[in-house]
């Protein structure tokens, strides 16, 4: 009974000994997992790069491992950097982007960027004459950075697209935040601007649509934006605001022309 035993064990081990030896033919083999995965990254490079097919994305490069996409090279525009990693991040197979896509036109000074900047931002055709939009913007080293506050989301596209489409525009920021829809604040909106614009010494800021008293609402807080003549219509401002019925409270930011910032209040 006992060599029984023994026989069928050795029989067993041998058999397992030489499914063993087989195992290493066996990963190699054709159409095996480990062979497959550099031919399924080289099908998803390849989707990938067709989707930069137009001019604009001529001198960038797409490479994809483990799912995530390398977009290298360079392009004109801040616009096409940011459309180029949208449109690699709707490729089948793709999980991620890294943009390391360098913008190759003109460089700028911040000081002439900054100009250039605001003055397509106050006279933005889609938001010119808006008062309830009071949205910032600086430029250090070629990136411009947006932030306060857009009425809607409509607004705050406006401006990233104008920004995003400037030569000289390295990087965008988008700290941008849209005020959240209610009517109460939209009331609110309405009521603070006719109290404001339909106090006579404040009426003429309405004269260049482009360059108002800003006004932001958010859940019956106000805040002031713009730049006035003087002190006093600031001070007006900021009183006419707090007299409308469900306001919270008033921050005013409005600034005083030709005055330091740091005698403002």
């Amino acid at each position: 009974m006992k060599r029984t035993v023994s026989f069928r064990t050795a029989i067993l081990v041998a058999g397992f000994a030489g499914a063993l030896l087989t195992l290493p033919q066996l990963h190699a083999a054709p159409g095996s997992g480990v062979a497959a995965q550099p031919q399924q990254e080289d099908s998803v490079t390849g989707a990938a790069a067709s989707r930069l097919g137009g001019k604009q994305f001529k001198d960038v490069k797409v490479s994809v491992a483990n799912g995530v996409a390398m977009l290298t090279g360079t392009v004109e525009l801040y616009e096409y950097k940011a459309d180029a990693q949208k449109r690699v991040l709707h490729t089948k197979g793709v999980t991620a982007v890294r943009n390391e896509i360098q913008i190759a036109g003109a460089n700028v000074s911040d000081q002439d960027l900054q100009k250039k900047l605001s003055e397509k931002l106050t006279y933005d055709p889609d938001a010119y004459g808006r008062i309830f939009d009071a949205i910032t913007l600086n430029v250090a080293d070629g990136v411009a950075t947006l932030g306060g506050h857009a009425h809607d989301y409509v607004d705050r596209d406006s401006a990233v697209a104008i920004v995003s489409t400037t030569p000289g525009v390295r990087d965008v920021v988008d700290n941008i935040e849209v005020d959240p829809v209610s009517q109460m604040d939209n009331r609110i909106r309405l009521d603070v601007a006719r109290a404001i614009y339909g106090f006579p010494s404040l009426n003429r800021y309405a004269i260049d649509p482009a360059k108002p008293i800003r006004i932001a609402v958010q859940n019956g807080n106000v805040e002031l934006y713009g730049v006035v003549d003087s002190q006093v219509d600031k001070d007006t401002a900021n009183i006419r605001a707090n007299s409308v019925a469900g306001v919270f409270s008033v921050k005013n930011y409005i600034e005083v022309a030709n005055q330091p910032a740091e005698s403002q209040k």
